[in-house]
């Protein structure tokens, strides 16, 4: 999402992202690790290390920089607080395999990118904040909260789908045209990223092809935590191999899910009161979250750029008469595809219309109709909301336009009198 005007990526030997062999075999044998060997832990912090990195090599834009040397730099340092965590797991992880493959994969890419074993080391990820309130449950939010406020907390909606077509917490529907990796949420807990690229060569459209997300550490309730999907690839764990927080006491505040392998996965974040779901149809990703109001809010100004919170830039807004364009298919008959699964003419059906007439792929229809389920489940009361495109404006009924229309003419009397 975000065709930022950056140097190219350093490219890495061999044509690989600097964390490929490594993960490949700890991915392999992370099951076994048992409770007391401390190695998800390590193989969390070096993901999460490393992240900007292989963000930078798959999308072109590095956050480091564009020289290799910063890139490589980088990766040695991330390389040898992995070496000291595993030396200092060493004794209670004798005999685990993947153990074991952590450390061989460390020295095979250390030999391979040069790093010496004396050197700075990547800084320790912080322990986080904590919300008020933390007592006898503070990895529950929502019993701390009722028990602080004698009420249920507020929860808000976002949610990214189809070219992509953003809904942000403040319902405000846009149609995007953002390329590259973009964040959707940025703040004291969260950290959500989507990348998207162009549904074919030379069109505006584009669609999310993979998602990063980072729960951030957050005291005794998880460990940091990085999932990351891909088109194709939608795992059903976080890439450490591990299926919820950890070992800290809150461990299980964080948990996995799917009801469908390869095509939808929900994770559940109880610690800050959040749940996600992610899904895959048609060739695209697709991102919904509820999330509660002050943790959503937990962000400063440095963190201003959000799509779930301002929706996307205004210079990254497809208009009317670019999402009127005939595509692939005619409008009426995309009009009539999505109309079987979304008989109310609101944003999310504007929404399917664009992406089955730009793409040409009625598949498209399940994007927006999954959308609108993850948000009636989310926002009960959905239907009290008449949400369109914020863009476009809503259709005037007969009473709304009486509304508008009787001020005006009483205002046009007084000045002829």
């Amino acid at each position: 999402m975000g065709d930022r005007s950056q140097p190219p990526s350093p490219r890495f030997p061999h044509g690989s992202t600097p964390t490929l062999s490594t993960l490949t075999l700890l991915l392999l044998f992370c099951g076994q690790a048992h409770s007391q060997c401390k190695i998800l832990r390590c193989n969390a912090e070096y993901v999460s290390s490393t992240l900007s990195l292989r963000e930078g090599a798959s999308s072109g834009t590095p956050r480091g920089g564009g020289r290799g040397g910063l890139a490589s730099s980088g990766l040695c340092r991330a390389l040898r607080s992995y070496a000291l965590c595993t030396r200092r797991t060493a004794r209670t992880c004798r005999g685990d395999l993947a153990f074991h493959s952590a450390v061989h994969g460390i020295e095979d890419l250390m030999i391979q990118h040069n790093c010496s074993r004396q050197g700075p080391t990547a800084p320790p990820p912080a322990r986080g904040p904590a919300l008020p309130g933390a007592g006898s449950d503070p990895c529950d939010y929502e019993a701390r909260f009722s028990r602080l406020h004698g009420r249920a907390p507020g929860f808000l909606h976002c949610a990214s789908f189809g070219d992509p077509h953003v809904r942000s917490f403040h319902h405000h529907f846009h149609t995007c045209r953002v390329q590259g990796a973009w964040p959707l949420l940025d703040n004291d807990f969260l950290f959500v990223q989507a990348t998207s690229s162009p549904v074919a060569s030379g069109a505006n459209a584009t669609t999310t092809r993979k998602i990063t997300i980072i729960f951030k550490n957050m005291q005794e309730c998880i460990d940091q935590k990085v999932y990351q999907a891909e088109v194709d690839n939608l795992p059903a764990a976080f890439e450490d191999g591990s299926i919820n927080g950890g070992d800290r006491p809150g461990g299980s505040s964080l948990s996995i899910q799917t009801a469908n392998p390869g095509n939808h996965v929900e994770i559940r974040a109880a610690y800050i009161g959040t749940t996600i779901i992610i899904r895959q149809t048609a060739g695209q990703l697709s991102f919904s979250i509820r999330v509660a109001e002050d943790v959503a809010r937990a962000f400063s100004a440095e963190q201003d750029l959000q799509l779930c919170v301002g929706g996307c830039p205004p210079s990254q807004r497809l208009s009317r008469s670019e999402r009127n364009r005939r595509g692939a298919i005619a409008i009426d008959t995309a009009r009539r595809l999505c109309k079987e699964g979304l008989p109310v003419e609101d944003a999310y059906f504007q929404s399917c219309v664009f992406d089955v007439s730009v793409s040409g792929d009625p598949n498209f229809t399940v994007a927006a109709q999954t959308a609108l389920d993850d948000a009636r489940v989310f926002l009960p009361d959905l239907e009290k909301l008449h949400l369109f495109p914020s863009d476009a404006g809503s259709p005037l009924s007969p009473a709304t336009f009486l509304v508008w229309l009787l001020p005006g003419l009483f205002v046009l009397w007084l000045c002829i009198q």
